[in-house]
């Protein structure tokens, strides 16, 4: 069973995130076929990658990017709302969002001992939809 934990979207972008694009999540076992598109595996729907700018002045220290995925399930492709800023990609926030934890072994190296493994916590994050960002990024609600 994985565990899902429901977040509201403020909680994981604090400072707001901006749209930079969605695509199609490609299964990468049906290479090949006509529709590659993977499917989640509860539903069955379309499952779309929502890349985001995350603008916490912090999101980018330590290495880590500012840059993160969101997947979206849902049966027709996310459509970003338009821009309120000319000439910035549109603030959004994200309908049913899940934080899933996991560990990120891809540092493991075979013939490693266990302690020098390189192993680290991760998340990935999952969603139903994105919808418009009800504050400006930046803004401090009221």
């Amino acid at each position: 069973m994985t565990l899902k934990v429901p977040v509201p979207s403020e909680y994981v972008f604090p400072a707001g995130a901006l749209c930079l694009g969605v695509s199609p999540q490609i299964d990468f076992e049906r290479r090949g076929e006509a529709d590659n598109q993977a499917r989640d595996k509860e539903t069955g729907e379309r499952v779309w990658v929502v890349r985001v700018m995350d603008l916490d002045s912090e999101a980018g220290k330590f290495g880590r990017s500012t840059e993160v995925k969101v997947k979206v399930v849902a049966a027709q492709q996310p459509v970003p709302p338009p821009s309120t800023v000319p000439g910035y990609p549109p603030a959004v926030e994200f309908e049913g969002l899940t934080l899933t934890p996991y560990v990120d072994s891809q540092r493991c190296k075979p013939g490693r001992s266990s302690g020098d493994c390189r192993s680290r916590m991760a998340y990935s994050l999952r969603a139903t939809a994105i919808r418009p960002a009800s504050t400006m990024p930046g803004s401090v609600a009221a």
